[in-house]
C-alpha cells in the first residue's frame, strides 16, 4: 500500500459529463494526488564502489551463510522502509500514522478480504430484509474502476474527480443536516477521525457512533454502511467495492462488514448517483428512507 499528496491546481475528471459548478472559493478546494512510489535504489559511482569492497571484504571475513544473512536483513529493512513511507504518504486516516500503526495494518492485512469485488453472502436474519436500490437500479459507471491502495486509510490513486463535485456533496450533506436536525448531524469521521461525516441520531443497525457515510478530503472517494442487497448493487454497476476488512473471519474488525468504498464522482451526474447509494446507506442505519435534496446543491 503506498501513495503520496501532491498538490495541484487544476481539478482532475475522466468524465465527459458537466463538471460540478463552483460556488465560491473555498479553503478546503485543494486538490489532492495520491500517488503510489514502488521500491527503487539509486546507486551512485561512489556507492557502487563501497558496496563492492563490502562484498569483497565480507566474504573475507565472514562465512558464507553470514554474509547471506546480512544481505537478506538488509533488502528486508529498505524494503520496509519503503512500504512505512508509503504508508504515512496516504495521508490521515483511521489509524495512526506510527510505525505501531503501520505494523497493526499489517497485522490485519493477513485477514483481510482478498476479492473486494465478492459481494456478502446472503444473510436471512438481516434487518430491514432487503435493500433499497432494487427500486431503482443504478446506471453503470463509465469507464475502468479506479485504482485503490490501502486498507486504513483506503484510498483511490486515480480518477479523483473534481473538486467541485466534493464540494457540492459537502454542501449537501451539511445541507440535509441542517434540515433534518432531529434526525441526522454532521461532524468529524467516527472511523476515519478525519473527514465529514453524517450520522443518524437514532441508528438501527450498530456503525461507529451512528455513522452513515464519511468524504476523503485527500481523494474525494468516501465510505458508507450498506445493505448487503445494495452492496452487491454498487459492485456490480461499478460504483465502488468492499473494504478489505469486511472480510468474515474469527478476528474481530475495525469496521462493520458492511463497510463500503464508493468511488469519488467525477461529474454531476455521477454525484447524482452517489447521493442516492448515501441515501441507501442512510436506509440501512436507520432502516428509514432517506432523501437528499441535490437539486439545490449543484
Amino acid at each position: 500500500m503506498s501513495g503520496t499528496l501532491v498538490r495541484t491546481d487544476t481539478a482532475r475528471s475522466s468524465s465527459p459529463t458537466d463538471i460540478c459548478p463552483t460556488r465560491s472559493h473555498d479553503p478546503l478546494a485543494i486538490n489532492v494526488t495520491i500517488r503510489q512510489d514502488p521500491l527503487s535504489v539509486t546507486l551512485d559511482g561512489p556507492a557502487i564502489f563501497v558496496i563492492a569492497i563490502s562484498l569483497i571484504l565480507s566474504t573475507q571475513l565472514l562465512q558464507p551463510p553470514i554474509v547471506a544473512f546480512l544481505i537478506c536483513i538488509i533488502t528486508a529493512v529498505v524494503f520496509v522502509h519503503n512500504d512505512y513511507q508509503n504508508y504515512l504518504k496516504l495521508g490521515p486516516g483511521g489509524t495512526p500514522a506510527t510505525f505501531p500503526g503501520y505494523l497493526r495494518i499489517n497485522w490485519l492485512k493477513l485477514w483481510a478480504c482478498r476479492d473486494p469485488f465478492n459481494p456478502l453472502p446472503a444473510d436471512p436474519n438481516v434487518q430491514p430484509a432487503s435493500g433499497i436500490l432494487c427500486k431503482n437500479p443504478l446506471p453503470y459507471r463509465c469507464g475502468l474502476r479506479p485504482k485503490v491502495v490501502g486498507i486504513a486509510p483506503q484510498r483511490q490513486v486515480n480518477q479523483f474527480g473534481s473538486r467541485e463535485c466534493y464540494l457540492s456533496l459537502r454542501r449537501i450533506l451539511e445541507s440535509h443536516s441542517r434540515d433534518y436536525p432531529e434526525e441526522v448531524g454532521v461532524g468529524t469521521s467516527c472511523f476515519e477521525k478525519h473527514g465529514l461525516g453524517l450520522f443518524a441520531r437514532y441508528p438501527f443497525n450498530k456503525t461507529c457512533q451512528g455513522e452513515i457515510c464519511h468524504v476523503h478530503d485527500s481523494d474525494h472517494s468516501m465510505h458508507l454502511n450498506l445493505h448487503p442487497d445494495d452492496i452487491k448493487e454498487v459492485i456490480e454497476k461499478g460504483w465502488g467495492q468492499r473494504h478489505p476488512l469486511t472480510s468474515q473471519c474469527l478476528l474481530k474488525m475495525p469496521v462493520p462488514k458492511q463497510f463500503t468504498m464508493v468511488y469519488a464522482p467525477r461529474s454531476t451526474d455521477e454525484l447524482r448517483v452517489v447521493c442516492q447509494i448515501i441515501e441507501a446507506a442512510g436506509y440501512w442505519v436507520r432502516a428509514k428512507e432517506m432523501k437528499l435534496d441535490v437539486a439545490g446543491e449543484i
